[in-house]
């Protein structure tokens, strides 16, 4: 066994059944895991990863090569690993600072009884883009607006498909959001760049979604007022819990004016931690202070407890408990659980590259594309049949991006053309899939399964088709210059 390990022996070329057999046998692992057992996705995407590792040694690889491969692999994703733990300490900043308790708040002052579709899908974006989170959106601003929606007698379904649109768009646009920076990290390109070049297709798809949702809201609005006792507690708790100012909406909008400014995404977001951090204790000076058990510590704000929400996040402790799910969240803890999928996904994407798995992958499908919209077309169906083989969000952002992203490279298209495609299939479309890790929690934080919200999940629906269609026009699809081509096969980022 010790040759086995340590040997040098003859690299052989993977062949196209080889390759295949290492992703059967992630596949086969991570759908038996998620679905049967209802695990995270760690262990057996780590499982995947030892899979990938023998078939390496099968090819002629010893450990010391293997362990290399997975370290280069993890090394592509530093920066995203960086940029993850810097947003979790910034939102459990922002929290404390009242930041984004004040962002919500003014979205739901947004609700108004003939828009209600429209004000759903803005309340959830503002919220979405303020916390990063789809999950907390739909889980807290969301189950709120389902409940004002059966009052309204608005169908359940309609309410839920404009609960997702607002939801995943900021998902999918907020620097706060985990998969937004795990698109850009997989391509080859930073997280402004990214968030910029989304907005074509994004808007769009986002633009018919609101005329849809404010066709059909307008269409079956009772006329009668809005029962929005729900919405009316959360933002009454909100006030009683912190200062609400638009003061404390500057930390966001120094961010925005960094990515204006071309700022690098890691001292562009730090600096809009240090912003909540100034103004947190002379802005919530009144604040109760909990530990991780909710035991009350003191009132105010001071350095020790920004500190504290940096690594462990913000503890909120009020009576209305959709208000303590949406805002006791943040730390760079909480963010250790996608960090930690990305390091081990990382480690597959590494031994499959290193070993030549992916190239034989990558070369029989590109082999067959004719064009550079192709391309895209192959990364969209790649991306919706991950979600539907191997159903958790993350990887199917994670694999098709290390998949393809050689590909682009030799073909000279921008990482960023790669990115978008990445998300807008591998993000959105998650939702769509019942028993995808996305549909799950929606029908078990919702009650609406995907067979009733599916049909009018109109913005996840086009987001991708959107992306083709302006891949076909040359919009979504971006040469490199020379130097970015440069930059790229030098494997910096672009």
């Amino acid at each position: 066994m010790g040759n086995i390990f340590t040997a040098e022996r003859e690299h052989k070329t993977p062949a196209l059944w080889q390759a295949l057999l290492s992703f059967a046998g992630l596949v086969v692992v991570m759908a038996v895991g998620i679905i049967k057992f209802e695990v995270d996705p760690h262990i057996p995407m780590f499982i995947g990863v030892i899979i990938a590792a023998v078939m390496a040694m099968v090819l002629g690889y010893n450990w010391a090569e293997i362990e290399k491969m997975m370290v280069d692999g993890i090394s592509k994703a530093m920066q995203s690993l960086l940029i993850l733990a810097i947003v979790g300490m910034m939102i459990g900043t922002w929290l404390m600072a009242g930041t984004i308790p004040t962002m919500i708040y003014y979205g739901l002052k947004l609700l108004s009884p003939k828009v209600f579709l429209i004000a759903t899908v803005l309340i959830c974006s503002i919220t979405s883009l303020a916390t990063g989170t789809s999950w907390g959106t739909m889980g807290t601003m969301g189950l709120a607006l389902i409940g004002i929606g059966q009052g309204l007698g608005m169908p359940v379904g309609p309410t839920a498909g404009a609960v997702l649109a607002g939801a995943y768009f900021g998902d999918k646009l907020s620097p706060l959001s985990d998969t937004t920076n795990l698109a850009p990290a997989m391509a080859g390109t930073d997280v402004f760049t990214h968030v910029k070049y989304m907005l074509k297709s994004t808007l769009v798809a986002y633009g018919a979604a609101l005329i849809f949702f404010g066709v059909y809201g307008f269409m079956h609005a009772s006329g009668g007022n809005v029962d929005a006792s729900q919405a009316a507690v959360i933002m009454e708790g909100i006030k009683n819990t912190f200062h609400i100012s638009p003061v404390l909406l500057l930390p966001p909008l120094v961010v925005i004016l960094a990515i204006a400014l071309k700022v690098p995404a890691i001292p562009g977001i730090t600096l809009g931690m240090l912003v909540a951090a100034v103004m947190a204790p002379f802005a919530q000076t009144d604040l109760a202070i909990f530990s991780s058990d909710l035991e009350l510590l003191h009132n105010g704000v001071n350095l020790g407890d920004l500190l504290s929400a940096a690594l462990n996040g913000f503890f909120c402790n009020t009576e209305v408990e959709a208000i303590n799910s949406l805002l006791t969240t943040g730390g760079l803890m909480n963010m250790s659980s996608s960090i930690l999928m990305t390091i081990i996904a990382m480690m597959f994407g590494g031994i499959m590259e290193g070993s030549g798995q992916l190239a034989v992958i990558i070369n029989t499908v590109s082999g067959r594309i004719r064009s550079d919209a192709g391309m895209i077309a192959a990364t969209e169906a790649t991306c919706i049949l991950s979600n539907t083989v191997m159903p958790e969000q993350y990887i199917s952002i994670l694999v098709p991006g290390r998949m393809y992203a050689p590909a682009y490279r030799e073909r000279g298209i921008h990482p960023k053309s790669l990115s978008n495609a990445l998300e807008s299939a591998g993000t959105v479309t998650s939702c769509l899939i019942p028993w995808n890790t996305c549909g799950l929690f929606i029908a078990n934080t919702l009650g609406v399964t995907a067979a009733v919200y599916a049909p009018w999940a109109v913005f996840n629906y086009l987001m991708p088709v959107i992306c083709l269609i302006m891949a076909f026009m040359g919009i979504t699809v971006t040469k490199m210059t020379p130097e970015e081509q440069a930059k790229a096969d030098a494997g910096e980022l672009v």
